[in-house]
């Protein structure tokens, strides 16, 4: 069997584009199970850097093969720090950005090799080009602008929703999170726009970004109060519940939150999506400015009517935590400024 493993992986070399294709197909099925996924592990040497070599071929229908069998291999951590050393996070973006538009199938499994490859540290430097300033943000840039853009007409396909993924991978480390927030680039606020779309793992993609940008609330929190139009419907209206707001309490919040809550709405069903709202709020809201800004919108009044509707725990303790936050500051600080207004 390992001679005719290396015969095999020796095609995937071959000056031929029938052979390369036929030998790369055979490969993508090894892929598919455990037991072929273990054979090329053991020869990851040779078979890693022939599948990235096809990533760049053209005709033969090689490069789509390549491209899912490395999806496979690189959901093993190892072999997708293997891959990183080899150039995967490179290549996948060069032959994305050059010929992800005229074949959809082909990048939507480059983005799925990138989410793979994002999982471990070194992905993650790779994609965001750390140690090279003339560059550094170009991949990402580039991904949240396909990621932005209708990626088909069709409502069953969505080419680059798994850049979702990848954007919450890569705000986990500061050095993710200030590209995203760096005010130049707008990152952030195109990011945010896409919580509008029905795709669910967008939406969950742009929750988990929110709350680890948040994570930088400390030092950036005039930087997310310059989107606050953009950030706080997103953040708030998750976690909004279904009612009608009543007018008395609309007059207390900014046009883009009194329209949305003036009509029932359907709820967000996923409790991973509003836990990590809550948990942005949170961050938001323990600094000065940002609680100040929580509450010139009414924010501590969605909270409550959302937490009357909530019905997971998670998400119940998520809410309660911010209350306790907003009581132990937030009213002693609007006490205070109901008494400056009267002195003035």
């Amino acid at each position: 069997m390992a001679d005719e493993l290396d015969e095999l992986l020796d095609f995937l070399s071959n000056s031929s584009p029938q052979v390369r294709g036929a030998a790369a197909d055979i490969v993508r099925g090894l892929t598919g199970d455990a037991e072929g996924l273990r054979t090329l592990t053991v020869r990851a040497d040779r078979a890693l850097p022939a599948l990235l070599r096809l990533l760049a071929s053209v005709g033969g229908g090689a490069c789509e093969a390549a491209a899912d069998s490395l999806v496979n291999l690189s959901q093993d951590a190892e072999l997708a720090a293997r891959l990183v050393v080899l150039g995967g996070v490179a290549a996948a973006m060069d032959v994305m950005v050059k010929r992800g538009g005229e074949q959809p199938k082909l990048a939507r499994s480059l983005v799925m090799l990138l989410v793979n490859l994002t999982q471990v540290e070194s992905g993650i430097a790779a994609l965001l080009q750390v140690g090279d300033e003339k560059v550094q943000g170009l991949y990402v840039a580039k991904l949240v602008r396909s990621f932005c853009r209708s990626s088909s007409d069709s409502e069953d396909e969505d080419i680059f929703e798994h850049i979702a993924s990848i954007l919450v991978n890569i705000s986990k480390v500061e050095a993710g999170r200030r590209i995203l927030m760096e005010p130049k680039r707008g990152l952030l606020k195109q990011i945010i726009r896409q919580f509008d779309s029905t795709n669910q793992l967008r939406k969950k993609g742009v929750a988990g970004t929110i709350r680890n940008c948040c994570f930088e609330a400390d030092t950036q929190i005039q930087n997310l109060l310059s989107i606050a139009e953009y950030l706080w419907p997103a953040l708030l209206l998750p976690v909004a519940g279904k009612k009608i707001y009543s007018e008395e309490d609309r007059s207390k919040m900014p046009l883009e939150l009194a329209n949305a809550l003036s009509h029932e709405r359907e709820a967000v069903d996923d409790s991973e999506i509003r836990e990590r709202a809550l948990e942005a709020i949170y961050m938001i809201v323990m600094q000065d400015d940002g609680r100040k800004a929580f509450w010139s919108l009414n924010g501590p009044r969605i909270l409550q009517i959302g937490y009357e509707d909530e019905e997971d725990l998670k998400v119940m303790g998520a809410y309660e935590l911010i209350g306790s936050l907003l009581v132990g500051k937030g009213e002693i600080e609007q006490d205070q400024e109901q008494v400056e207004e009267k002195t003035d």
